[in-house]
C-alpha cells in the first residue's frame, strides 16, 4: 500500500517548530497544526480504503496506523491547531510567543508519535519528550515561583511515570523478546503480572489520579492555550496507554480491579472539590482529575471502546472550556445564570432517583433488542451516569419548580440515557474490533461493580440533599477542607521539597 500519510506528520510538526524559533511570522504555527491535520486526515482515508499499515523504523520501533492511532492523531492535530490559532492572538504582545509557539508545535509533534506507536519502547519515548518540552511550556513566565513550583512537580511526577513505563518495557522485553503491541497483545497471558501492575502505575502518574495529582491543579500559573493543551490533550496519554496495553491490563485481575478502585475514588474526590472551587481555571483543572479518575475506572471495567469515547469527548469539551473560561467569567460578572434552580426536599431527591433508573432501565431494555452490548460492566457504567442526572430530575420535582423546568430535566433524563446507549453502540463499531471485550465479571468484579455503585450513588444523593443541610456548621468546615484539597497538595510538597522552586 501507499506510505501512510500520518506518519508524515510529526516530522513536519518538528520541522516548522524549529523553524519557528528563528522567528518566523507566527501564522507558520497555525499552518503547520493544519497541514498536520490534513496529513491525518489522509491517513484516515488511507486506512478506510487499504486497511491498518505498519513501519518498522529500526531497534524494535515502529508506527502502526490504525483505527486507535488515526483517532487520536485527528483530534490531537485538530485540537492543536485550535490552540495554536488562539495563541496567535492571545500571546501577541507577549516576547516569548515564537518560543511558546514553537514549544507547542515540539509538544504535538511528540504526542503524533505517541499515538501513532506501533511499540511500547516508542510510547515510552514519545511521553519523556513531551514531558520534556511541556515542562519548558509551563516555565513560559518562569519568573513567578508559582510556576517553577508547578513546571518542578509536573517533571517529577511524570518521569516517575516514564520509568514505570521503562520498567514495564524492560520486564515485557525480558519475556518475549519486544514491546511490539501486537505481540504484546498476543502473549498478554503468558507476560508477568508485575508489567500489568508498571503499567497501570504508569497510566496513574500520568492521569494525575489520586493522591499525586497535585502538579495538575497547579499548572495555572502557564498561559491559558498551554493549559487548554495539557488539559484537553496531554493528561489523555495515560488512557491511552492503558487502551494500547488493553489486552495484557485485562489479563490481570488485580491490576483491573486497582484501576476500578483508584479510579472511582479519584473521580469522586476530584469532584467534590471541584465544587468549592470559585476560580473558574481552578475548577475546570480540578473537574480534568476528576474525568481522569473517571477515564481510569472505565479501564478497570473494561469499557475499552468506551474509555476510548472519553478521551474525545472529554478533550473536545475541555479544550473549549479552558479557551472560553473569559467569557465565561464575564457571562457570570453580568448575572447571566444557567437557569431557574429549585431546592428539592428529601421526598423529591428519592423520587427523582427512582425515576432516573427506572427511564434507564426503560431504555436498556430497548437497547438491547437492538443488540446493545449486554456486558454488566457497561450497563453499571450506565447507571453511574444516570445517577449524576438525577440530580437534575431533583430540582424538576421539587415543590417550587416551575412546570418547564420539570419538563426540561425528565427529558434530560431520557436523553442522557439513549445518548449513552447510543454512543456505546457508535464506540464499539469504531473501536471495538481492535479492543478486547469486558470481561466475565467474577466475585472480584461484582464487589468492584457494587461498590461503585454504592459509592457514587451516595455522593449524589448528599449533592441533591445539600441545600438542605449547607447551614449546618460541619457543612461550613467540610468545604473549607474540600476547597484546599484536604491539604494532600501541600503534604507532597512537603515530602517532595516542592516549597523549593524549580529553576528553567
Amino acid at each position: 500500500m501507499l506510505f501512510p500519510l500520518s506518519f508524515l506528520a510529526p516530522p513536519l510538526l518538528l520541522a516548522a517548530s524549529l523553524i519557528l524559533r528563528r522567528k518566523s511570522p507566527p501564522v507558520l504555527a497555525e499552518a503547520a497544526a493544519l497541514a498536520a491535520l490534513a496529513l491525518m486526515a489522509g491517513g484516515l482515508v488511507q486506512l478506510i480504503l487499504t486497511g491498518p499499515a505498519r513501519l518498522d523504523l529500526a531497534a524494535g520501533l515502529s508506527l502502526r496506523l490504525d483505527a486507535v492511532g488515526v483517532t487520536m492523531g485527528l483530534l490531537v492535530g485538530f485540537v492543536g491547531w485550535v490552540v495554536l490559532r488562539y495563541s496567535r492572538t492571545y500571546l501577541r504582545a507577549e516576547p516569548g510567543q515564537p518560543a511558546a509557539l514553537s514549544g507547542i508545535l515540539a509538544c504535538l509533534a511528540a504526542v503524533m508519535v505517541i499515538v501513532q506507536a506501533g511499540s511500547l519502547i516508542l510510547m515510552t519515548a514519545g511521553f519523556a519528550a513531551a514531558g520534556v518540552i511541556l515542562r519548558q511550556l509551563l516555565l513560559f513566565r518562569a519568573d513567578r515561583p508559582a510556576a517553577r513550583r508547578a513546571a518542578g512537580k509536573f517533571a517529577r511526577v511524570w518521569a516517575a511515570g516514564d520509568l514505570a513505563a521503562l520498567a514495564a518495557c524492560a520486564v515485557i522485553w525480558r519475556a518475549i523478546g519486544t514491546t511490539d503491541l501486537g505481540a504484546i497483545a498476543a502473549g498478554a497471558d503468558q507476560l508477568p503480572a508485575i508489567a500489568a501492575a508498571l503499567l497501570v502505575l504508569a497510566a496513574a502518574l500520568k492521569t494525575a489520579a489520586f493522591p499525586l495529582h497535585g502538579w495538575l491543579t497547579e499548572v495555572m500559573e502557564a498561559p491559558t492555550p498551554v493549559s487548554a493543551l495539557l488539559h484537553a490533550g496531554i493528561v489523555n496519554g495515560g488512557g491511552l496507554l492503558l487502551i494500547r496495553t488493553a489486552d495484557l491490563v485485562q489479563a490481570s485481575p488485580a491490576a483491573m480491579a486497582a484501576l476500578v478502585m483508584l479510579g472511582g475514588f479519584t473521580a469522586l474526590f476530584g469532584a467534590a472539590v471541584m465544587l468549592t472551587q470559585s476560580a473558574v481555571k481552578t475548577a475546570l483543572a480540578w473537574s480534568t482529575v476528576a474525568q481522569m479518575g473517571f477515564l481510569l475506572l472505565q479501564c478497570g471495567l473494561g469499557l475499552w471502546a468506551l474509555a476510548m469515547l472519553h478521551i474525545v469527548a472529554h478533550s473536545l469539551y475541555k479544550a473549549h472550556a479552558f479557551l472560553s473560561s473569559g467569557q465565561a467569567v464575564e457571562d457570570v460578572a453580568r448575572n447571566r445564570r444557567p437557569g431557574p434552580v429549585a431546592v428539592p426536599g428529601a421526598w423529591a431527591v428519592a423520587r427523582a432517583f427512582g425515576l432516573a433508573l427506572l427511564i434507564y432501565a426503560g431504555v436498556a431494555l430497548v437497547f438491547q433488542q437492538l443488540g446493545a452490548p449486554k456486558s454488566a460492566q457497561g450497563l453499571a457504567l450506565g447507571a453511574l451516569l444516570i445517577l449524576g442526572v438525577a440530580y437534575l430530575i431533583a430540582q424538576g420535582l421539587a415543590d417550587a419548580a416551575p412546570v418547564a423546568l420539570t419538563r426540561r430535566t425528565g427529558l434530560a433524563s431520557l436523553a442522557s440515557a439513549v445518548g449513552y446507549f447510543g454512543f456505546h453502540l457508535g464506540a464499539g463499531l469504531a473501536w471495538g474490533g481492535q479492543l478486547p471485550q469486558p470481561p466475565v465479571p467474577g466475585a472480584l468484579e461484582w464487589a468492584l461493580i457494587v461498590l461503585a455503585l454504592i459509592s457514587f450513588g451516595l455522593v449524589a444523593v448528599a449533592q441533591a440533599l445539600f441545600p438542605l443541610w449547607a447551614w449546618h456548621p460541619a457543612a461550613a468546615a467540610l468545604r473549607v477542607h474540600l476547597a484546599n484539597g484536604l491539604y494532600l497538595n501541600a503534604l507532597f510538597d512537603r515530602l517532595a521539597g516542592g516549597f523549593r522552586t524549580a529553576r528553567s
